[in-house]
């Protein structure tokens, strides 16, 4: 007998559809998190002036979509991640870490998170378009502010950083693996 509907076909261990609105909200949750803590961790470094004028800029814009995650796990009874007291450490480390190379590099880390992010949040709107059409909404709007950090890191010389092709490579990792584990724990 052939299937007529069309959607993916559920696979045992495949979450729900429940799990997955889940999964998004605890791992976008952690990713804010994560990146209110590496633009702490540049503005130890880089102090003032112009470049942690664009840093606190993006900054204030996660902030705020943090704000807003913490409302929805809430209102939805979704636990955040345990890893939470991981990331703090380790977004702030990697800002710091990233800012001590330098402005271009600080903006290379951001590029390479927020390109993993771009992907992540379109990848979440895909799969929960239907069910979640309003989550989705803000999923776009924050996606859409997430480009924009990437777009600000490159026009500030991100690729013109020392060791750009290993330093991205090694954030974007990074970041695939936070999102991996955030989902799960």
């Amino acid at each position: 007998m052939k299937r007529r509907d069309k959607s993916p076909r559920r696979l045992p261990g495949d979450p729900t559809a429940a799990q997955e609105v889940e999964r998004a909200l605890r791992v976008d949750h952690a990713g804010e998190y994560g990146a209110v803590r590496i633009y702490a961790g540049q503005l130890a470094v880089l102090g003032r002036g112009r470049v942690a004028d664009t840093v606190r800029h993006m900054a204030d814009q996660e902030q705020r979509h943090l704000a807003a995650f913490q409302t929805l796990l809430v209102e939805r009874g979704v636990r955040p991640t345990v890893l939470a007291p991981v990331w703090s450490a380790a977004g702030f480390a990697l800002g710091a870490a990233t800012a001590l190379l330098g402005p271009k590099a600080a903006m290379a880390c951001t590029e390479a998170v927020e390109e993993v992010i771009d992907g992540h949040y379109r990848g979440q709107v895909e799969r929960l378009a239907e069910a979640e059409p309003a989550l989705c909404a803000t999923l776009e709007r924050f996606r859409g502010e997430e480009i924009e950090h990437r777009d600000i890191a490159r026009a500030e010389g991100a690729r013109e950083a020392p060791g750009y092709p290993v330093l991205t490579g090694a954030v974007r990792t990074a970041t695939r693996l936070a999102i991996w584990l955030s989902e799960r724990i």
